[in-house]
């Protein structure tokens, strides 16, 4: 997914915003660095649009923001009613597509100024949106396009600055809820992996075979589990294999080498000091201390 970082202070401003109603066989401009921000959120039917190479169904509840210095085309025409909202906004401050998951780096202009005077500084925030959502619940925000249109047709400067208010209101919105989905699709994805590791234990793991299983990137999927369990995905399976060992050794007489083989483990000598490093003890001492 990709995620518009947005560097504020100053804040995105609102330009101008209005509701689209058009039928079947309606084809979205075709248009190329228009120089601001393009929101679409469909209420119904479906637009059909692509950015440089990259295409989009934008569908009932789906939101898009289109870049300001892209090319924006139309992939195939409306094929029944089409109603959305469009909003144009842009930005005086810093911006870029980024991955929401990356640490925040300071800025080398700040680290020059002395100590004392950092205190006038104006401290700057990594604001995240998608620029593709699906808005599970998106009656909220449609509410708020309709306030901005309705104080669109005034002109004067109190009601511009609602727009501006409203505006800031809709972006906190959309943030909100794509957080909300992110957090729970994460933790979804570090279950899916964490029963994963627990079926397939025995085998030889690899961080592809995850990915390739789970349909997700393994990066992505390491960042979940760390997230959720406050692990990667080798140590988590580091630590069921460990505990599979101890019960075993617990309940059956096999040889160490036979145990360490079952739980996934190729060589004894990698598995005893796997073993030591976790519980403090050998295999053979751990199985003497509760016989």
């Amino acid at each position: 997914m990709s995620v518009l970082q947005l560097s504020v202070p100053p804040m995105p401003y609102f330009i101008v915003n209005g509701f689209a109603a058009n039928e079947p066989g309606f084809k979205h401009p075709n248009r190329r660095n228009i120089g601001v921000f393009d929101m679409l959120l469909v209420r119904s039917g479906c637009l059909y649009i692509a950015e440089e190479d990259r295409k989009y169904e934008v569908s009932a509840g789906d939101m898009l923001i289109l870049r300001p210095d892209k090319h924006h085309y139309p992939t195939a025409p409306c094929q029944e009613e089409t109603l959305y909202y469009w909003l144009h906004f842009q930005t005086s401050g810093e911006w870029r597509v980024s991955d929401p998951n990356e640490s925040e780096t300071s800025d080398d202009r700040e680290e020059k100024i002395p100590d004392r005077l950092r205190v006038f500084i104006p401290q700057t925030i990594k604001f995240h949106i998608p620029q593709s959502f699906h808005i599970p619940k998106p009656a909220k925000l449609f509410a708020l396009m309709d306030q901005m249109i309705e104080l669109g047709a005034r002109s004067d400067s109190l009601s511009r600055w609602k727009q501006q208010t409203l505006f800031q209101n809709l972006l906190e919105r959309l943030h909100e809820s794509w957080q909300s989905d992110e957090t729970a699709s994460s933790a979804r994805c570090a279950d899916q992996a964490a029963s994963y590791l627990r079926q397939h234990y025995h085998e030889n793991v690899s961080a592809q075979a995850l990915g390739e299983a789970l349909n997700f990137h393994p990066v992505y999927i390491a960042r979940c589990m760390q997230k959720q369990f406050g692990c990667s995905p080798f140590e988590y399976l580091m630590h069921y294999r460990l505990e599979q060992a101890k019960l075993l050794l617990l309940q059956t007489d096999l040889p160490i080498t036979r145990i360490a083989d079952d739980v996934g483990f190729n060589q004894a000598a990698y598995f005893t000091s796997c073993f030591v490093k976790y519980v403090g003890a050998t295999p053979r001492e751990y199985r003497r201390r509760f016989q």
